[in-house]
């Protein structure tokens, strides 16, 4: 069952979601888990793809422990799943304080001025998380800060969290060093804590291995299909289909060029499509076809798109709210029925689309715009 959500009127461009398969993904990271506590990291909007669907959907499933950036993106969390802890990674805000109260979001302390602004007064049944950094140096309380925390009791008494997470830097390599290190630095600090649960394996720290789990798992991309490991197999669901809709269709001779600067030209008489979703729509530029001067990616060539089971190239620069398509080597017969092409499938997976582009799955998911219709499938 697929059911469609409030969408532009006439959209030139789809996005269909499979919730079935964000589910499943949450499931077998859930299975890697000694205790089977697993969060799920919904910030940015569920990088891209929607919070409160995403959220929902993982709710019904039985997840319990949702984490997101802002004070806005709990409360959105917090209208589908009202019996589940809900985090805020960006700290406590002492001027957003009612709504912390009102909305039973759980701030996730990262500095000595949010401590004692937390500790200023009584929380009332209010908890908080910690955050210890443990070689990020981005955000948490370095070893001096904790130091400071751990020398006054009355402070930790009054602070008392429920939680204490840190954060790989290079859980994407698995045999980085800094893991081992950061690993053992967490559990050295976290022993300080032990009534809270402890967190530190995101994605990729699933994947270093017992060692990293602790209590609790707190995977994001991987839920949305994304590469969270560099150079191996991608064991997760894909989750998006990402289409455009075919706009022309025309024949160029060759000798002509195509898009702004005239950056493609062709080496032989093509066939052209042009398709309606650009970098407006989150199709980054740096993802432009061969021989354009914008691209410094090791890739070797742009981005492409998919008619069925062929592969089109992108063709010159993409603008604003349209990319050219080579497809001179697809049957004309499937072109002839052919009204939408695929940027993002099961095939053509999104990080693939974003190493066209010189970047990563998670901004690609999280630049897709608001001119799509968004399907929810397997809700």
């Amino acid at each position: 069952m697929t059911t469609p959500m409030p969408s532009p009127p006439h959209p030139n461009g789809r996005l269909t979601v499979d919730l079935s398969a964000i589910v499943a993904n949450w499931q077998k990271l859930r299975g890697k888990s000694a205790h089977k506590q697993c969060a799920a990291v919904v910030k940015a909007d569920a990088y891209g793809l929607g919070t409160q669907p995403v959220a929902k959907a993982l709710y019904k499933a039985g997840c319990r422990d949702f984490f997101t950036a802002t004070i806005g993106e709990g409360v959105m969390v917090r209208k589908v799943a009202p019996k589940a802890n809900v985090y805020i990674f960006n700290g406590f805000n002492v001027k957003a304080e009612a709504e912390y109260r009102r909305h039973i979001l759980t701030p996730v302390i990262n500095s000595p001025r949010g401590i004692t602004n937390w500790t200023a007064k009584a929380r009332r049944g209010q908890r908080a998380a910690l955050h210890i950094d443990t070689g990020m140096n981005r955000l948490g309380l370095g070893p001096e800060e904790l130091s400071w925390l751990l020398s006054s009791p009355e402070l930790l008494e009054k602070l008392n969290p429920e939680l204490v997470v840190s954060h790989f830097a290079c859980a994407d390599d698995p045999r980085h060093p800094l893991n081992g290190r950061q690993i053992e630095r967490f559990g050295e600090a976290a022993r300080h804590f032990p009534e809270a649960r402890k967190s530190l394996a995101n994605s990729a720290g699933v994947f270093v291995g017992k060692k990293a789990h602790f209590d609790l798992l707190r995977p994001g991309v991987s839920l949305y299909g994304g590469d969270a490991v560099n150079g191996v197999k991608n064991p997760m669901k894909p989750v998006v289909r990402l289409e455009g809709r075919i706009l022309q269709m025309r024949t160029i001779k060759k000798g002509e060029s195509v898009g702004y600067g005239a950056a493609a030209v062709l080496k032989r008489n093509s066939r052209v499509a042009t398709v309606a979703i650009g970098y407006a729509d989150g199709l980054h530029r740096q993802a432009s076809g061969a021989g354009t001067p914008l691209r410094n990616n090791g890739v070797g060539t742009g981005g492409c798109a998919m008619i069925g089971r062929h592969r089109a190239p992108i063709l010159g620069r993409i603008s604003m709210d349209l990319t050219a398509l080579d497809v001179t080597d697809i049957p004309e017969r499937t072109l002839a029925r052919t009204e939408w092409v695929d940027f993002i499938n099961r095939q053509l997976r999104v990080d693939e689309l974003a190493a066209s582009a010189g970047t990563i799955g998670y901004e690609l998911l999280t630049s897709l715009g608001q001119r799509y219709e968004r399907i929810y499938a397997g809700s």
